[in-house]
């Protein structure tokens, strides 16, 4: 019978097309062999955009040793962390690369975050070196002495612009300036590239050797470093290239919008882009003009993005000039995408948009829908190549749930952590026996795709970004006015969710809305911050005095629906 079909039959094989293996032969390459190769097969060929500045494999590679020189004379040895602060840009994937030559270790930080969260990375990390933009430079040298970091270097958008594009760009102020206060031991970023010869130390690397703390929230509040090795990051690469037999190497254009900083982006376009020898159109700031006007001027042939960007795109004028036949495939994560929008992208590209699933623990790929085989609107797809998925039972996290009944989803695959940096019990909670629990809520139908019906934890994805309620309320409790702060996610047409907060104030006191957001701006992330305020006398509890989120969560639902 159909309900008696199990992970251990893997019912989603037959669900392959025919090219995508079951299993594969992972070359052992870390990504900076990656690098090397595509420079030696395309030395000319053009490996990144960015603002229109060109830069070719050959010269990619040349920035990378030079850099990595600067990086062996700040001091930083192999296992020593070093923290990129930028917006996707040339140094931001020089730098990640040249960090990886020499065995450092990459840590990825959001331009976003406030001042107590990269404070808070940078520490446990352990960074010693900051790569970020002039716009952040000045806040960064203030921070720094809270933290082990020594040398800062900084960018600034204006270093690859014409003189003409840099004219105007400021007088218009459509690119940021900044002048970065003199300090000691910060430095430019063509400086650095400009004095050092790329002459860089030979590091020996192993698949088990630590490339990334990358870090994601955590319920607790506190953000979790994931330690993501060479192997994981390699193999992940290997799993994407297996699923999409048709991505052969060279010649072919990614849109590099999806945020660097993260791991999808880093994984599913950075890596996979240099991997294949293909050319990233580098896109700071993905929003629906920059996304269209990269598309009619450079053409890319693939466009792995979240559901608010497809959404940005179709509803916005500038679509009507803009031609998208160019685009061959386009990709889906962090959050559902509409039917419509699927639909609707369709007709205009002649591509599906395939959806798929992951998170940061598992670098972060797991489940993909074929690109030319069966797809189902809805579904997150099949577990790729040497990727296991289950459905368990909620309560005792062992049973395997009968076909199209939910449960929680649990992973294993060499794309899964190590685990989490110094948190030996919260890496505890989440793998046993070398299975992620994901903590989300799916089923499995009877070919092996999987669907996403709910999550077990509380976390709000807004416009792509994964937003942990529990920053927020710790936040909003630090509010000299507030007694109770809770937050939930309420839905978006355009970003998926917003944040909702329900605020109780000490006695006596009093507030607006507008108060409330404008005090968030100082100790959130902007996307983070709540879109609506709810005033309340008291919020509802469970017997021991615990916040029932879930119940703010259905009035809301019922409100909405009334």
């Amino acid at each position: 019978m159909a309900t008696n079909i199990t992970y251990e039959s893997k019912p989603w094989l037959k669900s392959y097309e025919k090219s995508v293996p079951e299993s594969i032969k992972y070359e052992e390459l870390c990504m900076p062999d990656y690098l090397e190769k595509s420079a030696k097969d395309f030395p000319d060929d053009t490996a990144m955009v960015f603002v229109g500045y060109k830069l070719t494999y050959r010269q990619f590679k040349d920035q990378v040793d030079r850099f990595a020189t600067c990086l062996t004379d700040f001091g930083v040895k192999k296992g020593d962390a070093v923290a990129i602060l930028l917006p996707n840009c040339i140094p931001c994937v020089v730098a990640y690369y040249a960090i990886l030559k020499i065995g450092a270790i990459a840590v990825m930080n959001n331009p976003l975050y406030s001042d107590p969260e990269l404070e808070h990375q940078f520490k446990d990390s352990g960074s010693k070196v900051l790569i970020t933009i002039d716009a952040l430079g000045n806040r960064m040298i203030d921070l720094r002495s809270k933290t082990k970091i020594k040398q800062i270097v900084y960018m600034g958008i204006g270093d690859f612009l014409n003189p003409i594009k840099r004219f105007l760009g400021k007088k218009l102020k459509k690119f940021p300036f900044a002048d970065v206060k003199p300090a000691p031991d910060v430095y430019r970023w063509m400086d650095c590239i400009k004095k050092y010869q790329p002459n860089p130390p030979k590091v020996d690397l192993t698949f088990d050797d630590i490339a990334m703390y990358q870090y994601t929230g955590g319920t607790t509040g506190v953000s979790k470093g994931v330690i993501l090795t060479h192997g994981n990051l390699s193999k992940q690469v290997q799993q994407i290239n297996a699923w999409f037999p048709s991505f052969t190497r060279g010649k072919k254009t990614m849109l590099g919008a999806l945020p660097y900083f993260h791991v999808f982006g880093l994984s599913c376009s950075m890596n996979l882009t240099v991997a294949l020898g293909w050319n990233q159109i580098l896109v700071p700031r993905p929003q629906p003009e920059p996304l269209l006007q990269a598309i009619r001027e450079y053409k890319p042939t693939f466009t792995p993005l979240v559901p608010t960007m497809y959404i940005g795109m179709l509803n916005h004028p500038d679509l009507k000039k803009t031609d998208m036949s160019c685009i061959q495939g386009a990709f889906s994560g962090s959050a559902p995408l509409p039917v419509e929008v699927i639909q609707e992208f369709q007709k205009l590209t002649g591509a599906y948009i395939s959806e798929g699933f992951g998170m940061t623990e598992t670098c972060p790929v797991t489940h993909m829908n074929p690109f030319k085989g069966k797809q189902k609107v809805g579904s997150v797809g099949l577990p790729c190549s040497d990727t296991i998925a289950r459905i368990v039972d909620l309560e005792d996290g062992v049973t395997d749930m009968p076909v199209g009944k939910p449960g929680e989803l649990i992973v294993k695959g060499p794309q899964v952590m190590r685990g989490y940096k110094g948190m030996p019990e919260e890496t505890a909670n989440v793998l046993k026996d070398g299975w992620m629990y994901t903590g989300d809520i799916a089923t499995m139908d009877e070919e092996g795709y999987f669907y996403i019906v709910d999550r077990k934890k509380d976390m709000i994805i807004s416009g792509g970004y994964n937003v942990y309620p529990r920053d927020i309320d710790e936040a909003y409790y630090g509010n000299s006015k507030v007694q109770e702060a809770c937050s939930i996610g309420i839905p978006d047409p355009k970003r998926g969710e917003n944040v909702k907060l329900f605020i109780v104030l000490k006695e006596g006191e009093t507030a607006t809305a507008e108060e409330m957001i404008e005090y968030g701006k100082a100790h959130l992330a902007a996307y983070k911050l709540p879109a609506e305020v709810e005033f309340r006398k008291e919020l509802p509890k469970s017997t021991v005095g615990k916040v029932l989120r879930k119940e703010l969560r259905a009035e809301e639902l019922k409100k909405r629906k009334s």
